[in-house]
């Protein structure tokens, strides 16, 4: 029997240990039928953060399909995605240290298809027709012309001829072949637009000798973003679009646009990755889809003739990868009080499997904080939204009178979403006692293409007034300890960390994982993909040059007043470690308190088990050094520079 305890917020011992979390969790992802058989990949933190692909045969058998010493993980745009591809169960994937692209035949070693010139490929398709595949290219051969992006052809015969089938655009996604192999279809965008901001869709038909002709712009342009292009068993052309604002179902009839489904709903997502999907088709007349209102996913069934919608009552309310080989669905999806799995699902016995689950640790219940939604107000009377977490653990309570520390968390992106999604990482800290809120600020993704669009030129604006707003807001309803208020965040998310430290007294510490502190080294310093997507978060560079000077947390290193511990992967090529030292150094010199945690070998966002576990203790550390808690566990100290 437990005992129950009263402690202080913050002191409470957890179950939920670091080692714990890294060591029995694996991130899932892009899940693949090849006929009964379903194919992913399991990111292993245990492995140092290696993609391995993985097989469940029809009889529910698992087994690790890539072999030790490669890592089915291609960089095209850094973030990958679209990594592998089955067909008749051979393996083609791309293979992180190289960037080649390999066939893995069941029984043999895999073999490279193309070779080591400093070239990436990513989401491929298999052209039965001509025995080739097409797939994305990305080149970075020619130093002085810069990175090419392009949709080529590798052809499977002895010679494995590379060809390029369509270029021009800056990037290109989502190459998609017709059932009878005839036609093709394909998303484009150029700067400075991202794909949530403005794509294309082109169609053209594949003549007798595999060429293409009468190629056209069938949807989207530069204020329109369309996702995942489909061909439906009859060989129409499906796609998601947001040209009523929000991201719906459409398709082709001749030459004109149909309307599948409109709703306030949003059935796409930011294409920060290849092969992300949220609808299949069971049947010539039906879709399996998946939607997201106000932040929670749903599963539901479209019968196109009627233009109808059902929903189909299940556990999840985090839904994502859906994919089907006509009559079952694959998808991962998760809940608030479910990890992230890989979820076979019959629609006409409505029977759902889990066929591996993202985390395999067995901890009570009561150990876990269900979130709730909240809606808040911030500046000109706008809502914004995210999910709380009251402090909860089983063993212990705090005395009537205490409120709990509060830690604020901000995602990526910034266009991404937070999700409500059973996370280890959050109950890490409700378990010991912290509240925690999660912010879907202005610019998230959920909430229709007007609310993703309210940080077009406001980024470190928005974002940081609805992080403070949150805060703000559980203060005032008493839930949480004003002088014991913390924000966090990576990436983008870091960012916004950096710059509600540098505008606002409501925050006592922060903790930024590869953040972004100055905007002018950043529009200079980064990758293809995002080289212009300050343009429409910030202004155009260098006519816009004072207000990135002006929206740059380094600059404002006189209105920071609480300590900051940074974390940063040395290798990173999104947001360069400069801007985290450079940071550092001066909050040095200014005498305030500073902990610096570099990770050889890690870029953009840990893979590491070891990595991720000393990141969640250190920051944990910190904080109790910082806010004066006396932490349950004992975990190694992190040097805190100028800390009393």
């Amino acid at each position: 029997m437990n005992t129950h305890n009263t402690t202080a917020y913050g002191s409470w011992k957890s179950p939920i240990t670091s080692e714990l979390i890294v060591r029995e969790t694996i991130a899932l992802s892009q899940p693949s039928f090849d006929k009964e058989d379903i194919y992913w990949i399991e990111m292993r933190p245990g492995e140092g953060g290696r993609n391995v692909v993985v097989k469940c045969s029809r009889e529910g058998e698992l087994s690790d399909i890539t072999p030790a010493g490669f890592n089915a993980r291609t960089k095209v745009h850094e973030y990958g995605g679209g990594d592998f591809l089955v067909h008749e169960g051979d393996i083609y994937f791309s293979n992180f240290s190289d960037q080649r692209l390999y066939i893995q035949i069941p029984g043999q070693m895999p073999q490279a298809l193309t070779d080591g010139q400093d070239c990436r490929y990513a989401d491929a398709v298999m052209d039965k027709r001509f025995n080739r595949l097409i797939c994305v290219c990305e080149d970075h051969r020619n130093k002085e012309c810069g990175v090419v992006n392009s949709i080529i052809i590798i052809g499977l015969e002895s010679e494995h001829a590379v060809q390029t089938l369509i270029s021009g655009n800056d990037f290109y996604a989502s190459p998609r072949i017709s059932p009878d192999g005839r036609a093709i279809a394909w998303l484009t965008w150029n700067h400075s637009n991202m794909p949530w901001d403005g794509t294309e869709l082109w169609a053209a038909r594949i003549d007798e000798q595999g060429v293409l002709t009468d190629a056209k712009c069938v949807a989207g342009g530069p204020d329109e973003s369309v996702f995942q292009p489909e061909f439906s068993p009859e060989g129409e052309l499906f796609f998601v679009s947001d040209v009523n604002g929000w991201w719906n179902l459409y398709k082709m009839q001749g030459s004109s646009v149909i309307p599948i489904v409109e709703m306030q709903a949003e059935f796409g997502m930011p294409q920060w990755v290849f092969g992300m999907s949220t609808y299949a088709f069971c049947g010539k007349e039906k879709i399996i889809c998946a939607f997201n209102q106000k932040g929670v996913w749903n599963l539901a069934q479209i019968h196109v003739r009627e233009k109808s919608l059902q929903i189909i009552k299940t556990s999840y309310s985090d839904i994502g990868y859906l994919r089907t080989n006509g009559k079952v669905i694959a998808f991962i999806g998760g809940a608030s009080d479910q990890f992230r799995g890989i979820v076979r699902f019959d629609p006409q016995t409505l029977d759902t499997d889990v066929l591996k689950s993202s985390n395999k640790i067995r901890i009570d219940a009561a150990y876990f904080s269900i979130p709730e939604t909240i809606d808040f107000p911030t500046r000109n009377k706008t809502l914004a939204h995210a999910f709380y977490y009251p402090p909860k653990n089983m063993d212990f309570s705090a005395s009537a009178d205490e409120k709990p520390p509060l830690l604020v968390m901000s995602h990526g992106g910034p266009t991404a979403a937070a999700s409500n999604v059973l996370n280890l990482s959050i109950q890490y800290w409700t378990s010991r006692g912290y509240a925690v809120v999660d912010v879907n600020y202005r610019g998230s993704t959920g909430y229709g293409r007007q609310y993703r669009q309210e940080l077009k030129y406001s980024w470190g604006i928005f974002d940081v007034e609805d992080c403070i707003s949150a805060a703000c807001f559980l203060i005032k309803k008493g839930l949480a300890n004003e002088n014991n208020v913390a924000i966090r965040g990576g990436s983008a998310g870091g960012y916004t960390t950096l710059c509600a430290l540098t505008s606002s007294s409501v925050f006592k510490a922060g903790a930024s994982y590869y953040g972004v502190s100055d905007l002018e080294a950043l529009t200079k310093e980064t990758h293809k993909f995002e080289a212009h997507y300050l343009d429409g978060l910030i202004g155009e560079y260098p006519a816009q040059s004072l207000i990135y000077k002006q929206r740059s947390p380094i600059n404002h290193i006189d209105q920071l007043s609480c300590p900051v511990i940074f974390f940063q992967g040395l290798d990173d090529k999104v947001v360069p470690p400069d801007q985290a030292r450079m940071m550092v150094d001066i909050l040095k010199e200014k005498g305030l308190p500073v902990a610096y945690v570099p990770f050889e070998g890690e870029g953009h966002g840990f893979r590491s088990a070891d990595n991720i576990k000393r990141a969640l203790d250190a920051e944990l550390y910190f904080y109790s050094r910082v806010f004066g808690f006396n932490p349950a566990d004992n975990v190694e100290p992190v040097f805190v520079d100028n800390l009393f």
